[in-house]
């Protein structure tokens, strides 16, 4: 009897480039024995309604798309029964893929499919915020408008330098969010030009495991915080220390936790996975640990 498979992938990611890969990928699955369901997403939101509502009558889900593809196919993953959630495979096509960095996961996206098929299981954390959840970051503050802000056109013809031309706009209108942290028997109050609750070693496509040291499937978060500075000299060696990844603490705060608690007297918007993710006064945000089974490409 054959196995059954949902395909959900965004035609739109990156520079659609899945559509000329499509055969191949389905070939694939089909060779390994699987029968497979095909759906391409229709708009926003599609992804997570159709794994919600589908999902748990399929034993594999493999996702094709960018972060925002993925987030909204975990989001409807999350909506099952944990003992009815199907594994997860993943073919990135998006412009960034900070996840598949992660989880080593090919660019080539044949390749990527072959993986799934050869790979092994992997036990992930995700995040929950207020009512929703993340795969690897959600972050408040500086520059985190920027992937949602970035047209999808602009996107697929100019790739990540779409993201530093839309970011470029932001550097004379940086705004500090005065709030209280509290994280376990922790508590940290100031005015913070970016926050971060994430489990990841990759931001923005740039490799950042010196400074994070993330595990995916320990339960924790690593909790970062950035202060506003008070003049251009401490603006300098702040952007001194992102670069080298040294994170000094009179500029940084860095905090490893399962669960942390923002509260501000004004709405903060934030992002989840680099879409928008609302803006509130108050959020809760804890790490499921281990709630979503990935099959990730073999260690070698």
């Amino acid at each position: 009897m054959s196995k059954r498979m949902l395909f959900v992938f965004n035609p739109l990611s990156g520079k659609g480039n899945i559509k000329n890969k499509l055969l191949g990928i389905i070939n694939t699955f089909v060779k390994n024995g699987w029968e497979v369901t095909v759906r391409p997403t229709q708009s926003a939101g599609d992804a997570f309604g159709f794994v919600r509502d589908n999902a748990q009558n399929f034993e594999l889900l493999v996702l094709s798309g960018g972060d925002g593809t993925l987030n909204e196919g975990i989001q409807g993953i999350m909506s099952i029964e944990k003992e009815k959630r199907p594994y997860l495979g993943y073919i990135p096509a998006g412009t960034t893929n900070d996840f598949a960095a992660n989880m080593k996961i090919s660019k080539n996206m044949n390749r990527a499919a072959m993986d799934i098929m050869s790979g092994e299981k992997f036990a992930c954390d995700i995040g929950s915020f207020n009512n929703k959840n993340f795969v690897y970051v959600a972050a408040f503050g500086a520059f985190t408008d920027v992937a949602y802000d970035t047209p999808q056109q602009n996107k697929n013809m100019l790739g990540h330098l779409a993201y530093v031309m839309e970011g470029a706009k932001k550097l004379s209108n940086i705004k500090a969010y005065p709030l209280k942290m509290i994280c376990g028997d922790e508590t940290v109050e100031g005015e913070f030009i970016f926050g971060m609750v994430s489990n990841t070693n990759y931001i923005g496509g740039m490799k950042a495991e010196k400074a994070f040291r993330a595990e995916l499937n320990d339960g924790l978060f690593e909790i970062i915080l950035v202060r506003k500075p008070k003049n251009i000299i401490e603006t300098q060696n702040l952007l001194s220390c992102l670069v080298t990844q040294e994170l000094n603490p009179e500029y940084f705060t860095v905090i490893r936790g399962s669960e942390v608690t923002f509260i501000s007297d004004e709405a903060i918007p934030w992002t989840l996975d680099g879409e928008f993710g609302g803006a509130v006064k108050e959020t809760k945000i804890f790490n499921e640990k281990q709630a979503v089974t990935l099959v990730i490409p073999q260690k070698k």
